[in-house]
């Protein structure tokens, strides 16, 4: 058993370096990146189909790019949005924006229509810098290119570019390879915003959280010291590098230590160990069921012939925790708590099997987990309306006191690009008046020794496949189905996965029935594919309070078990229509049956 003392005294470590970054430094990530070329400009620094490129090199391309943003009249402070999947181009740009002082809006590569419009309207966009293999997102909105100054940055393959798209190619080599002019970045101090990163939150569209340069570096300084990472460390990165996980958590610790990132388009179960022994691969993420992924892979005799020693993320499931140790030898398993703009965290540093971090000592936190009513979608509270924290082995919400100190990055919640979203998750005068705390929208549970367990997400918003969906996005997307009179969207649990499966409840309008077919294909072209309900019911006639609200909590709880009188369906991806939920089909796509209650 470890003790809260040597929990506590490693977390410091970690502290200590996140510490080194404060809201008032005039350090930033460009900064740390021209440092490193000048420092060591031949070390490998990005491995993309077996290229490696030196931080030399990759200062020197980003540097390009700057030259042409100035050129083309962005200035410190405008925004640009980046459109792109995972290649160095993507890189390339968001240092270029980070060099001239401008905030990068990183976009979601899977959405189109309405969302991607949403996305670039909530960032006040001036620009869209867009990979040619992304360019079919735009499709649905072609006026977007033709309102919005875009540039088409090729991908090597042969592709129909819209006319009023810019091509970067000639324009970009012209430019030069020199650092642009430091005082562009005169302004910018630790508490800048860095990038826009795009969170569900619980409820709504989802919103642009500000990530701020001093987080940004913090969270690599603190990594860096607490793993003992160094330039001969060799990061692998396979998630989406418009998410925090890839661009924030790995791309950041690999630059505080000067290592080198192996990048991949995307996670790859068949080729995840061979990448990991070709290029000595030394640190890994995993988020939501990759590690599953990998573990159902056929055992090979070189499962544990490697050199990684280290993975970090969220979502790893207990069932498989210990057993994936053992059969393929990564010596730490570092489970994680954390988000785009939460201002409190947890990093699970003892191994403890299921949990997701410890809190040692309560008064060296701002976390606290108060009790929530899941019935009714409130806090329960004492006769004087102050919030009632939870005991040992209790379900509640974790909150994050919002602190403003002086040389301290932590606690500070940085909030979101609409200011009456960045109000709506404060709730003040929560255990004395005048306090103000950050809601995450996660459910816990903690244990008698202070390690928490993630539980659920509250609200509109539930998990899948790592990522957050908001209900009110797909209920907006698939309203326009015609016949619908009523559509409820929730998350289901599906036994031994992670997240929640998304399901749709619908109710036809009379004399209409559900198309099937037609309801997919509307899925399939308006939402990102983790997204696209794995389930449909279709009731006969709505189940509505006498508040008018549908009575999502108890579909929720009936999942998709059959109730006489209603249509199931199941997603069947590969023939990509809806398939009638039968056992039959259930146990030909992977799914358990809905345990009986």
């Amino acid at each position: 058993m470890v003790t809260r003392e040597e929990t506590q005294a490693r977390m410091d470590i970690i502290s200590a370096g996140m510490m080194k970054h404060t809201p008032e430094q005039t350090y930033t990530v460009a900064d740390r990146l021209e440092e490193w070329a000048e420092r060591t400009p031949d070390s490998p620094f990005l491995v993309w189909n077996d290229q490696s490129l030196s931080y030399g090199e990759v200062n020197a391309r980003a540097n390009r790019y700057a030259h042409f943003a100035l050129a083309q009249g962005l200035r410190p402070g405008n925004v640009a949005a980046l459109l792109m999947e995972n290649r160095p181009e993507f890189l390339f740009i968001w240092f270029a924006l980070a060099k001239i002082g401008c905030v990068s809006a990183l976009i979601n590569n899977q959405i189109s229509g309405d969302a991607l419009r949403h996305a670039l309207s909530t960032t006040g966009s001036q620009r869209l810098f867009v990979g040619t293999e992304c360019l079919g997102r735009l499709a649905p909105t072609p006026d977007i290119p033709e309102t919005l100054v875009t540039y088409a940055i090729p991908d090597g393959q042969t592709r129909d570019i819209p006319a009023s798209c810019t091509v970067l190619e000639q324009q970009l080599a012209a430019q030069p390879s020199t650092n642009p002019d430091r005082t562009l970045r005169d302004g910018v101090i630790g508490q800048s915003v860095l990038c826009l990163v795009f969170t569900s939150g619980t409820t709504g569209l989802p919103k642009a959280a500000k990530v701020t340069q001093a987080r940004w570096l913090g969270v690599g300084e603190g990594w860096r010291a607490f793993l003992g990472l160094g330039q001969d460390d060799v990061f692998y990165c396979v998630l989406p590098l418009y998410h925090v996980a890839a661009l924030m958590s790995l791309l950041s610790n690999a630059m505080a230590s000067g290592g080198s990132v192996l990048l991949r388009p995307r996670f790859s179960a068949s080729r995840f160990w061979q990448d990991v022994r070709q290029y000595g691969v030394t640190v890994a993420q995993y988020s939501g069921e990759l590690c599953r992924y990998l573990y159902n892979q056929p055992p090979r005799p070189d499962d544990r012939d490697h050199k990684l020693k280290v993975m970090t993320g969220s979502g790893l499931s207990p069932a498989i925790w210990q057993a994936f140790q053992d059969r393929f030898g990564v010596t730490q398993m570092i489970e994680g708590y954390g988000g785009t703009e939460l201002n409190v965290g947890m990093m699970n540093i003892d191994n403890r099997i299921g949990s997701c971090g410890r809190i040692p000592f309560r008064d060296r936190s701002n976390a606290r987990l108060v009790k929530y009513d899941r019935d009714n979608d409130c806090h329960l509270r004492n006769p004087d309306g102050t919030l009632i924290e939870c005991g040992t082995n209790e379900v509640g919400e974790m909150l994050g006191m919002i602190l403003n100190l002086p040389g301290i990055t932590g606690g500070r919640f940085d909030g979101y690009t609409d200011p009456e979203a960045t109000e709506k998750k404060i709730l003040r005068n929560v255990f004395q008046p005048g306090d103000a705390w950050m809601r995450t929208g996660d459910l816990f549970r903690r244990d008698e020794d202070d390690y928490y367990y993630f539980v659920d997400r509250v609200g509109d918003t539930f998990r899948w496949k790592s990522e957050n969906v908001s209900t009110s996005e797909v209920t907006n997307a698939l309203d326009s189905q015609p016949g619908l009179e009523t559509i409820t969207v929730y998350g289901v649990a599906i036994p031994g996965q992670e997240g929640r499966a998304g399901m749709v409840t619908v109710v036809m309008q009379p004399g209409h029935q559900l198309d099937p077919a037609g309801f997919y294909r509307l899925a399939q072209n308006t939402l990102p594919s983790y997204a696209i309900p794995v389930f449909v019911r279709v009731k006969a006639d709505a189940d509505i309070t006498a508040t008018f609200k549908l009575r999502k909590v108890d579909l929720q709880k009936l999942g998709y078990a059959p109730v006489a009188g209603d249509e199931l369906y199941v997603a069947d991806a590969a023939a990509g229509c809806y398939v009638p939920l039968t056992e039959e089909n259930l146990s030909r796509l992977g799914i358990p049956p809905q345990p009986k209650t």
